[in-house]
Order: structure tokens, then sequence, then C-alpha cells
């Protein structure tokens, strides 16, 4: 994997760049649709390539590893052919829904026990098979082991775990370069930067995961019920120590004024479920501003749902298929919203390139607060 930094924003940390990988390029900053299950909610793989344009997904490897399996995944040749999707893949660790399984986990030195949430049965992570697990699933860009901390998060719990995941990138890092690529594609390995919210631990752990001089690296353990301030203090101060040459992603963030912001402060990648989720409980983000398609002004309101990306469907409509459940509803929303989502990004980089970006996040904020 190759980064080219193509500019960088002369009164803010915001850049565009293009990452390389074997399966095509990526042109940063990036928003990457999460497709949990090897599926995006609501929309087909076709609708991802053509109409929403997304460049890269992401899949969860706890999930898959559940379900299907890895002998199925193994057997299709890899996440890409089974599910027809012939770009980038990135998958996260595990980590962060093993964490989240609370009573169902025991967390040691040498990895984490867990029950599924599916049945009941016995798992254990461990570093080393989070890579194998990754390198099995075939995706481009895999991340390392790492626990993440909830919030609130005590000091000493924090800082134990920040150095718990410095130990298991360690391990993650010496499997990943004692093993192959699978499926004829290069597999890239991206660290992750933890600490809560405390300045002194995300300066080390941004050092440490700087010092392993990886292709590309990552911020976690972020919008996990902190104040949005600070989620970008810490992003801030994480920008100011990972190198410039590298793109950074920031894990599970967000909301499209996070985004902005982020990318003001210095990152390059995003992923959320937040698009889709809210897109199937009506919450619509358009060109013109946010809509609760629910509320009963919609009900005869024949306008296009959004003139520019989905003018085939009117307002009252949409309404009428959410109030009834069907699926159609949901994945009209869900295209729109994703649509929204890598078109909010998209011009973010235009506006970078063309040096106006700040002036630009500004109005456009204004507009995509405003609530139709």
């Amino acid at each position: 994997m190759n980064f080219t930094l193509i500019h960088s924003d002369e009164k803010s940390n915001a850049r565009a760049g293009i990452i390389e990988t074997s399966r095509g390029q990526i042109e940063t900053p990036i928003f990457m649709p999460v497709g949990t299950q090897g599926s995006v909610k609501g929309v087909t793989q076709n609708d991802l390539q053509h109409d929403i344009k997304a460049q890269i997904i992401l899949a969860n490897t706890y999930h898959i590893y559940l379900r299907p399996g890895l002998e199925v995944i193994s057997k299709a040749g890899g996440i890409h052919s089974f599910i027809n999707w012939n770009k980038p893949i990135l998958t996260d660790s595990g980590g962060y829904q093993v964490f989240s399984l609370g009573a169902m986990r025991k967390i040691k030195e040498e990895g984490v026990y867990f029950k599924s949430h599916i049945d009941g049965s016995k798992h254990f992570f461990s570093p080393e098979n989070a890579i194998d697990i990754q390198r099995i699933i075939g995706a481009d860009i895999i991340m390392a082991f790492d626990e993440c901390t909830p919030y609130p998060c005590e000091y000493n719990y924090a800082q134990n775990s920040m150095h718990l995941t410095h130990r298991w990138l360690k391990r993650c890092i010496e499997r990943f370069d004692s093993t192959e690529d699978l499926y004829g594609a290069q597999q890239t390995l991206f660290p992750i930067v933890q600490g809560s919210v405390y300045k002194d631990l995300r300066v080390q752990s941004a050092e440490f995961i700087a010092s392993q001089n990886r292709p590309g690296n990552a911020i976690g353990g972020l919008s996990v019920g902190e104040p949005a301030e600070d989620m970008y203090e810490m992003t801030e101060l994480v920008c100011s120590i990972l190198p410039k040459d590298k793109p950074r992603y920031l894990m599970g963030v967000g909301t499209p004024e996070n985004i902005l912001e982020c990318i003001a402060l210095g990152i390059d990648m995003f992923d959320c479920v937040m698009p889709t989720r809210n897109a199937r409980h009506g919450h619509i983000f358009t060109s013109q501003g946010i809509i609760n398609i629910k509320n009963e002004k919609w009900k005869t309101d024949y306008s296009p749902l959004d003139i520019q990306f989905t003018p085939e469907y009117s307002k009252a409509y949409l309404r009428h298929l959410i109030h009834c459940g069907e699926m159609l509803g949901a994945q009209i929303a869900s295209k729109q919203n994703l649509i929204f989502y890598l078109w909010l990004v998209k011009e973010a980089r235009k506006h970078i390139v063309a040096g106006n970006f700040l002036t630009w996040k500004t109005n456009i904020l204004q507009t995509i607060h405003t609530r139709l």
C-alpha cells in the first residue's frame, strides 16, 4: 500500500491524498460504509459502486468469524469473491465487539476469551489469530488487535489497557510479518492509538505507534460517549505526532460535523454505522439539511427527497414506506444517506485542493445543521 499526499490546506491540517492498494485507489479524505457481516445494510454492491460511489468498505472480523465462518470465506476465495466486491475492504480486528460483550468475555495477557452473542459458544481471540483470521478473510487493510477502553475510564485502567494494546501490537506485527498475503492481493496492517481522553497517554501511544513504522495508522477509543470537544482535542494531539506521510484513520466517527471537524485536524479515513442506522429510523441527511421523514409535515409533500441525490422519490412516498415498515423505505433512505456522506468527503477534498476548505466548511455546516 502506498499513500501520496496531494495537497495540504494552508489554514488547517486538512489534506487530500491517494491511497493505492492492490484492488484500486482510494481518494482521501474518505468515508467507508460499514458492511458488518459482508453487507452494507439496505444497499446492494451495485448501489455501492455506481450510485453511492464507495471506494472502500468495512467488514467486521468478529461477525464474519462467527457467521458464515472462515471455512466458507476461504473456500469462496476470500471476502471479495464471497460478496462480489472487487474494490478495497478494511476489516477491524474484532476487538471492539469482543470488549463490548461485557460479562461474556475475559481479558488476559494471552488474549480474550469470550462467548458468542449468537449461541453462547466459547471462543478465543489473540493478537496472532486475529491476524490469521483477517488474513483468511482477505481484507486489503487489516487492524491490529487492541483493547478499546470505555468512557468514562479511570486513568489507571486506561494506562494498563494502553500498554496491553502496545504489547499485543508487537505480537500482531510479528505474526503479520511472518505470514503471507492471500488471494493474490497485498494486505496492510494498521496499528491503533489508544489512551482514552488522557493527553499524556495519547502522546505515549501515538509515539509508540508512530515508531512501529507501518504504512498507515489508526486512532481508536474515541466516539465512545465522550464529549465532542474531548474527541477533537485527542484527535488533534495524536495527528500532531503521527507521521504526515501516512494515512490516519479515525475509527467509528461519526456525524457529518464530526467528520468535517476531524478532516480539518488531519484525519484521512472514517467509518460509522450512522448513515444506515439513522436511515432505518427515518433520519435523512440531504443536501438541504436534515429531515425526520416520520413527521406529519411530509405526508403530502410530493417534492423530491433530495433534488441533487434522490430526485426519483418524493418525501411523501418515503414517509409512507418508513411509516409502514416497508423494506424499500430503509433501502431508499440508506442509499440517500450514504450518497450524502460520500459526497460530503468528496466536496471536502475538492475544497482542500482549491485552497478554500475552511470557508466551505463553515458554510456547509450551516446547511447540514438545518432541520427541514
